[in-house]
């Protein structure tokens, strides 16, 4: 029991796997690790500020679920599932 205990402190042990930015929950918050797509969705996207490392936080989505809201260097922006995704997110660990 007590070995079992240790292992769950470790710290990669909260490590979770990057995903899409349109596949983050409402509140979710993590960091940009690449933006992908064609070149002019990948360089519309950059320039709106999706930068490796760029902190982004997903407010709310619309009833239908598309567009998204998404907070990004001290802005809101809105994006379609279509454009997030082409934005992989490493989700911040939840405060224990």
């Amino acid at each position: 029991m007590q070995k079992a205990r240790r292992f769950s402190q470790r710290k990669d042990a909260g490590l979770i796997a990057s995903c899409r930015l349109n596949e983050m929950s409402i509140g979710g918050k993590g960091s940009v690790v690449s933006v992908g797509g064609e070149q002019e969705i990948r360089r519309r996207l950059l320039e709106m500020g999706f930068c490796n490392g760029a902190r982004v936080e997903v407010v709310r989505r619309a009833p239908l679920g598309d567009p998204t809201e998404f907070r990004l260097r001290g802005y809101h922006l809105s994006l379609r599932n279509e454009q997030a995704r082409h934005v992989k997110i490493q989700p911040e660990a939840e405060p224990r």
